[in-house]
């Protein structure tokens, strides 16, 4: 047959559909060399998977002393916690915990995807149909050269790929649900985490809301300890994150954190995408070292998208699966201990001197020297995918504890919510997180109260005593200018709300708490910060035009109306614009013809008849008109006058008032849907 490399010999004949036994062997020859001696090899009884094989070592032997197995709990929760000090090398095993999470099995069958096709074109292949299935407590590697598929097949394994998309994903043999998310974590590329907040603060955030109340370790500082020691982040615990705001820890810490809040989360099944980019090698190789440990005494199953590992790093994983690109397909599935034998056997050796991955990426990279993408495929559809096949078909059919089932081993019956803790601890996490943020941010103290009192100090000196001249004009332009300003002083919170909510989504996707906790901290913390800037800036202007008590407290009363319509109004833009952009595209026309009908720009009697309506739904025009009805009563001549004028009446208060309260409970409804429906995060 045609040679797979035309740089290497032609395919050994033992590299045939029938050979599979052969090659299989020859794989764990050259990958089961271990530098310890066992002293036992249980036989496990039928059923058991290998991943559930555990290694001891007798008190004369030469593997460490943590891996004995432990006489209680304690002592084995010791043993992680020695294990994470001294990591042990890729050939020592690691023994399960007597705290392992419940078993999650990962099979997928058929997986696809393409991109849609532009304006008479064909849709663009990114994936072809892939099969697998990876055991509980197996740490695997997606590796492949740029374009070939791997963060999108780690997506639709996540359940994370929003596009649509072929095949089906099961766990412990059966489909996802609504509660997948509890027992699963996602390690994105972004490091999304607020500048303010330090390094402890961000693991302890995901340990805390995605605890399992019957777990054992209840202890979450000490569990936060042993990731902080684990990811070299101790010397930062109590730094900020740092960002365009404050200063904080380097890029590479910044990495290291985001993967301590996945496998914070006690996830049974973690999913990393390319959690050692920006790390140095050494960096990478304890990264992935506290990794594993983690993995295999919690039993969890984790897979990495991780480009071109350093040799130690690559044979810290027990799995391997690779791509290659232009489309997406797979070119090896199986052990990484037995690639270089599959490799060897394809007519491809790896040469001496050079790191495997290195080399596996340089032959399956499309237009490469050294390229052999299509005759490794070949091999590996011929060799090893029928094997795989049969295992996924099997594994279909065999099934395991749902995920409901897995929960409830964890916190008893209940468990029918996708969030690991009721809202109120939702709420109460959030809270803290809130208003640490707003209290370490000058920022977020100066826009809401500084800014107002400035506004209200320029702008009350330009109407200074107008209270005192009798001039009720006059006295009605300040109410105008007042208004005015309530109405655009919310815009300045566009940008932040919708920074927030970004790094909101982001949460919300790993089920740490729900939109409306969010919604109800960020009203809780925020609002009163807003309310007291525009309480300040209204009493201050008023106290320079030299208002009556009277008058100043109905200025009062329906300026704080009118400052929560719009808190309401800019919320619900916040939630559905894409963008900042989008943001004030939608902001603007509402502002100004909410200002232009107001009755003293333009008078409902200058209008055309075919837009009073818009009077009726202005809130600007009912806080004006009560405003300036309370200032004629000072004015016995010249009030009637004007009121008739400007088309003011005096008993539209109370309908004003049901008006400006419906149109609050309208936006904070209309907050929630798009919070809720829209702008989640696109993969």
């Amino acid at each position: 047959r045609e040679r797979i490399c035309p740089f290497r010999p032609p395919l050994p004949a033992m590299a045939t559909p029938g050979a599979l036994p052969t090659l299989l062997s020859a794989c764990q020859e050259a990958g089961g060399k271990d530098t310890k001696t066992p002293s036992a090899v249980t036989h496990l009884p039928s059923g058991t998977s290998a991943s559930d094989l555990t290694i001891g070592f007798s008190e004369g032997s030469t593997g460490p002393s943590e891996l004995q197995p432990s006489p209680d709990d304690a002592a084995s929760s010791i043993c992680t916690h020695a294990l994470m000090k001294n990591p042990p090398g890729a050939n020592t095993e690691i023994r399960r915990s007597a705290y392992a999470l419940p078993p999650a099995s990962l099979t997928f069958k058929d997986l696809t995807f393409s991109l849609p096709a532009g304006r008479g074109g064909k849709q663009q292949v990114v994936l072809e149909p892939c099969s697998g299935h990876f055991a509980s407590g197996e740490l695997v590697t997606i590796m492949g050269p740029s374009g070939c598929g791997k963060t999108t097949l780690l997506d639709m394994l996540a359940a994370k790929k929003t596009a649509k998309y072929g095949g089906e994903v099961l766990v412990n043999g059966r489909p996802r649900d609504g509660l997948f998310r509890r027992i699963a974590a996602y390690v994105g590329q972004e490091d999304m985490m607020p500048a303010h907040w330090t390094v402890r603060e961000a693991i302890k955030f995901n340990a805390d809301l995605k605890r399992q109340p019957q777990r054992a370790h209840q202890d979450l500082d000490g569990w936060v300890d042993v990731l902080l020691s684990s990811f070299d982040l101790q010397a930062v615990a109590n730094t900020y994150i740092g960002g365009a705001e404050a200063r904080g820890i380097s890029g590479g810490q910044k990495r290291r954190v985001t993967l301590a809040r996945g496998v914070a989360a006690h996830a049974s099944l973690l999913f990393c995408d390319e959690p050692t980019s920006g790390l140095s090698a050494t960096d990478s190789e304890t990264c992935m070292k506290a990794l594993r440990i983690v993995v295999k005494r919690l039993g969890m199953t984790c897979l990495v998208v991780i480009h071109q590992p350093r040799h130690e790093v690559a044979m810290l994983f027990d799995t391997l699966m690779l791509l290659t690109s232009n489309p997406g397909r797979v070119a090896y599935n199986g052990p990484m201990s037995g690639a270089e034998a599959f490799f060897r056997n394809c007519g491809c050796p790896v040469p001496q001197n050079v790191n495997p991955t290195d080399y596996y990426l340089d032959v399956l990279t499309p237009g490469s020297s050294l390229d052999c993408s299509d005759g490794l495929v070949a091999a590996f559809a011929d060799i090893l995918r029928p094997s795989i096949d049969g295992n996924v078909e099997l594994m279909l059919q065999t099934k395991g504890r749902s995920v409901k089932e897995m929960l409830s081993v964890e916190n008893g019956p209940n468990v029918s919510s996708k969030y690991a803790v009721p809202f109120c601890a939702q709420l109460s996490a959030l809270l803290r997180r809130k208003l640490r943020l707003a209290v370490r941010n000058p920022a977020a103290l100066g826009l809401p109260l500084v800014v107002p009192v400035i506004q209200g100090i320029i702008v009350g000196y330009m109407f200074d005593g107008i209270g005192q001249k009798g001039d009720l004009l006059k006295e009605i332009m300040f109410a105008f200018c007042l208004i005015t300003m309530l109405c655009l002083a919310g815009t300045m919170s566009l940008v932040v709300l919708l920074t927030d909510r970004t790094l909101m989504k982001y949460e919300v996707s790993e089920a740490l708490y729900s939109e409306g906790a969010w919604s109800l901290a960020s009203v809780i913390v925020d609002v009163p910060l807003a309310l007291a800037g525009a309480s300040l800036n209204v009493i201050i202007m008023a106290c320079f035009a030299g208002l009556e008590w009277d008058l100043l407290q109905t200025v009062l009363q329906w300026a704080m109306v009118l400052f929560f319509v719009y808190d309401s109004l800019f919320a619900l833009i916040g939630a559905v614009a894409r963008d900042t952009r989008q943001a004030q595209v939608i902001a603007t026309p509402f502002i100004s013809i909410f200002m232009l009908f107001n009755g003293f720009v333009v008078s409902k009697a200058d209008s055309p008849e075919a837009l009073h309506w818009i009077f009726s739904i202005s809130p600007n025009a009912y806080a004006m008109q009560a405003i300036v009805v309370k200032m004629a009563e000072s004015f016995p001549f010249q009030g009637p006058m004007l009121l008739s004028k400007f088309g003011y009446e005096a008993s539209d208060d109370a309908r004003g008032l049901e008006v400006m309260l419906l149109m609050i409970a309208v936006f904070r409804v209309g907050q929630q849907l798009g919070l809720r429906f829209l702008n989640h995060l696109q993969r």
